[in-house]
């Protein structure tokens, strides 16, 4: 008699592919969290790159000499070369704030205040944050396309082939340059909307010319320009080196250089706005409101 085998007696079990894994099971109920946490993560790992850029960057403030040729010609890339953005968005701010104010302020019989509200505003708020957005947007774009460039064109390794440090040649100049270019374009932003303002609201409204200043000299003092000069130097800071960092991490050819410039532009917008709030508070602190004198 032929005994029968194993595979007759035992019953069939199914097939280790019909039966539901539990490792997959696990991952997908944690899908939320690890998607979460790979975020966090991420947002870490980018702070650490621009903590990296940074040190670098004092570390060539430290042991080399400035690029004074490079500098001044970033400094006409960036401040002149903004001119005509920033004067256009001061000037319409001024202008419309003006006379959104007088809207309103007419109903109350306080149109004549109407100067030292926006004058107030321009330098401790639209000023600094709107230009720092259009200056973002144009010189931000520029300055990650051109050296993102330069990184999948090979031209940074061929720097360093020549003993050539690319923080030091690429992104000093353009930091100085930035901080030096920003506060200014700030500066000139509030001047020509306080104009707009003026001209909205004496030439236009029929509010005495006389008042409109009293007024605006009275409410501005020179705790609203350090106010602004403060945001201007900061967010200028907070351009050159997210848009650097992208430039200087581009891959991928053109696809990538497109998207730094993208990241670039959206980065420092959100940086700005974000930092912008703790700026406030702290600097209510330090130069506060001024008062009627």
């Amino acid at each position: 008699m032929i005994a029968p085998s194993a595979s007759t007696l035992s019953p069939q079990l199914p097939t280790p592919q019909s039966v539901p894994s539990l490792r997959r099971m696990d991952d997908s109920s944690r899908g939320p969290i690890s998607t979460l946490g790979r975020a966090v993560l991420n947002f870490i790992n980018y702070f650490g790159q621009l903590g990296i850029l940074l040190g670098e960057g004092f570390e060539s403030l430290v042991k080399t000499k400035p690029r004074l040729h490079l500098t001044m010609e970033q400094i006409v890339r960036i401040g002149f070369g903004s001119q005509v953005v920033v004067i256009v968005t001061g000037a319409f701010t001024g202008a419309v704030f003006t006379a959104q104010s007088y809207f309103k302020f007419r109903d109350f019989g306080i149109e004549s205040t109407i100067g030292s509200i926006v004058s107030v505003s321009l330098f401790r708020e639209l000023g600094p944050v709107l230009t720092g957005l259009m200056v973002a947007g144009r010189v931000g774009a520029a300055m990650a396309a051109e050296i993102g460039t330069m990184k999948v064109s090979e031209q940074i390794d061929a720097l360093r082939a020549m003993g050539v440090h690319p923080v030091d040649y690429l992104a000093m100049p353009r930091f100085f340059a930035m901080t030096i270019s920003m506060p200014l374009l700030i500066a000139e932003a509030v001047a020509f909307g306080l104009g707009a303002s003026w001209f909205v609201a004496v030439l236009g409204f029929g509010i005495p010319s006389a008042w409109f200043w009293m007024h605006t000299i009275d409410h501005t003092n020179l705790e609203d320009l350090s106010y602004a000069m403060t945001k201007g130097l900061v967010f200028g800071m907070l351009i050159v080196v997210i848009s650097c960092h992208q430039g200087l991490s581009t891959t991928n050819g053109a696809v990538g250089v497109g998207q730094s410039t993208t990241r670039a532009v959206v980065f420092s917008s959100l940086a700005l706005l974000v930092t912008n709030f703790f700026l406030t508070l702290l600097l209510n602190y330090i130069f506060p409101m001024g008062t009627i004198t």
